[in-house]
């Protein structure tokens, strides 16, 4: 039996009953709808509907129904004929690789979407689809919280990812805006487990340096906790260094510490709507147990891995109890804590800013450096600089009408 296959593109305003009505005309004509999809921007809709239908009477006249039906609703309808080759062109195209590109900032300018699908377009990739993550924004009303971000669905045979990478590195850096690249796989759709470094992620601040201050040895501390981080040092020595300078620091100055740490902007949004989405989250931690604990309870953290201070007496001694967590210990950590969800490691995310924290961003299946330290940002794979820690909900896919509901 011959066939005719129309791509039907209507364009309008919005209004109930457009999808109902035309699928209707189809379907008085027994048209087999191949695909659809329908984007629609502030209430003017987008809709497409590839269908196939027989040839002859029935396709003329389907076609001068949908044009009365079109008209009848206020709308404006295009038909494309499609030959069988190239559709099925088409078809075989769906066994290409799929990415997905997010791209956050405070306010997202025309510039920055030109370089970020001028770098797409070079490598001859196609953009399925875009999305919106963030809500709508209000040209009148001041955000105390700007942020928006979108999401795109790009497929095609990509050879070098690094390179590709390198260059959305290179628009972050220019242009002030987020880039995230991820392949589009079953684990990424599946996360269950969110491991955070503690210090300057999850708090805005080094706690070491905040118990320094308190001792009088505030700038030898911050020294060695900044060299540490930038990976000049090794952690587990620059580790006993600060300790032995902080031996004979009161108890209470622990708990002083702990009342005022400074949460960071976001993070509570994100951890109450990764648990009501039903992931697991912990603390991976070169920072120590005592301010681990704390936050656990505050924001509702299911694990915590850190330093245990040595306190005799209820003074510091400036020794630890147990292994040093550096930045191998923080890989094992979330390695046991995937075995013990029986989860695979491809399922995990990490979020940390210092060099420390490298090594679980690149074995995590998706590590984000957090307005993290240069050495960082370049060596991870992904990178939040221009929001709150809740922008790695945007690289999870979440609309902000999803993380409204928690």
């Amino acid at each position: 039996m011959a066939t005719d296959i129309f791509l039907l593109n209507i364009s309008g305003q919005d209004k109930p009953g457009l999808t109902s009505g035309l699928t209707g005309v189809l379907s008085e004509y027994d048209a087999k709808v191949l695909d659809i999809g329908q984007a629609n921007i502030h209430d003017t809709l987008s809709l497409g509907i590839l269908f196939e239908i027989k040839s002859g009477k029935k396709s003329a006249a389907v076609l001068k129904d949908l044009l009365f039906k079109a008209y009848e609703l206020g709308i404006t309808a295009k038909f494309t004929p499609i030959s069988g080759d190239d559709y099925e062109k088409w078809v075989n195209l769906q066994g290409k690789d799929r990415y997905i590109i997010t791209i956050l900032g405070e306010k997202l300018s025309a510039q920055q979407i030109s370089e970020v699908t001028k770098v797409i377009s070079e490598k001859n990739l196609n953009i399925d689809s875009i999305k919106r993550l963030t809500g709508r924004t209000s040209l009148i009303k001041k955000e105390e919280y700007p942020r928006a971000s979108i999401q795109l669905s790009i497929r095609g045979k990509l050879g070098d990812k690094t390179e590709f990478t390198s260059k959305f590195m290179e628009i972050s850096k220019e242009l002030d805006v987020d880039i995230a690249f991820q392949e589009d796989s079953m684990f990424r759709r599946n996360r269950r487990l969110v491991c955070f470094d503690m210090d300057s992620t999850l708090i805005q601040t080094e706690v070491i340096d905040e118990l320094a201050e308190r001792a009088g040895v505030g700038e030898e501390v911050r020294a060695i906790t900044e060299s540490a981080m930038q990976g000049e040092i090794d952690f587990n020595e620059s580790f006993k260094k600060r300790m032995r300078l902080l031996e004979g620091l009161s108890e209470e100055v622990l708990h002083d510490v702990a009342e005022n740490l400074p949460i960071t902007k976001g993070a509570k949004r994100l951890i109450d709507t990764l648990h009501y989405y039903g992931y697991k989250t912990a603390i991976l931690s070169g920072g120590f147990t005592y301010f681990g604990h704390y936050l656990q309870e505050k924001l509702d953290i299911d694990f915590v891995y850190a330093n245990q201070l040595e306190i005799i007496n209820g003074t510091l001694t400036g020794g630890y109890i147990g292994e040093i967590v550096d930045g191998n210990k923080k890989a094992e950590y979330l390695k046991l804590l995937a075995n013990n969800m029986g989860i695979d490691i491809g399922q995990t995310i990490a979020v940390g800013d210092g060099a420390n924290d490298l090594q679980m961003l690149n074995l995590a299946g998706l590590g984000i450096a957090y307005h993290a330290k240069p050495k960082v940002k370049d060596n991870a794979q992904s990178s939040i600089s221009s929001i709150g820690l809740d922008g790695v909900l945007y690289l999870l896919g979440y609309h902000d009408r999803h993380i409204d509901l928690v």
